[in-house]
């Protein structure tokens, strides 16, 4: 239901204004690496699009890496390819493998088009409430509060939250292939998603989460790895 011209626009505006509302890290070396891992990972997404019949999505792509100064544990990508990581997660990944992890993983968000997918279903969702709606108009306010809240369950629990951990795990095997490419061991993956799960605290059951748990997460990526690879060369 979304374009990509249209999630481009949003998401350049987004971008900007994010950076612009954040200070940019102080550390040299460490802001040295987030672009040295994120050119070698920008040059893998580029040969992968090649590969697989994609070469006319390249253009799309205006790669930018920056490292900001906040303490939260979390990196994202921009459709378009605007990458951030947040200080804060650094500990947390460790060393130059740790960040490939996850800028792989953040970049296979953007690569698989997850932003047009998510603003489709949203979309999606809102057309379905307002039929909903037209076709209860003529029940009691009781009977369409009723209806209204079971919808509104059901598509947040049996559709929206399944649907994002979905890509979570899309990413996670693309990401390890984006790994592999690189030049990075796909099974140190393992690692570094160990110590998210001995980072996280107080996460949510897996069910109401956007995000799988962490022993999913980690027995997923477990599976993925023969094939990351079949794309590894040391």
């Amino acid at each position: 239901m979304v374009s990509d011209s249209d999630v481009l626009t949003s998401s350049f505006q987004s971008y900007k204004q994010f950076i612009d509302s954040v200070p940019a890290s102080t550390n040299k070396t460490q802001t040295a690496l987030v672009k040295k891992v994120g050119g070698k990972m920008s040059a893998v997404v580029e040969a992968y699009l090649k590969a697989n019949g994609m070469e006319a999505d390249i253009a799309s792509y205006a790669w930018e890496f920056n490292l900001v100064k906040d303490t939260s544990v979390n990196a994202f990508c921009m459709p378009g390819g605007k990458v951030v990581v947040f200080e804060g997660i650094l500990p947390v990944t460790k060393n130059e493998i740790g960040l490939a992890v996850v800028l792989g993983h953040e970049i296979a968000h953007a690569v698989a088009k997850h932003s047009n997918e998510r603003m489709s279903q949203q979309m999606g969702v809102q057309y379905g409430s307002e039929f909903l709606n037209m076709l209860t108009s003529k029940k009691s306010a009781a009977a369409q509060n009723t209806w209204n809240m079971i919808y509104g369950l059901g598509a947040q629990y049996g559709f929206m939250l399944p649907y994002s951990r979905k890509h979570e795990l899309e990413a996670d095997r693309i990401g390890l292939i984006f790994l592999a490419m690189a030049g990075y061991d796909p099974n140190q993956a393992v690692t570094f998603w160990e110590r998210m799960a001995a980072n996280s605290q107080g996460a949510p059951m897996e069910f109401m989460s956007t995000h799988p748990s962490d022993a999913t997460r980690i027995a997923q990526i477990k599976q993925y790895i023969p094939e990351a690879l079949t794309y590894y060369k040391k």
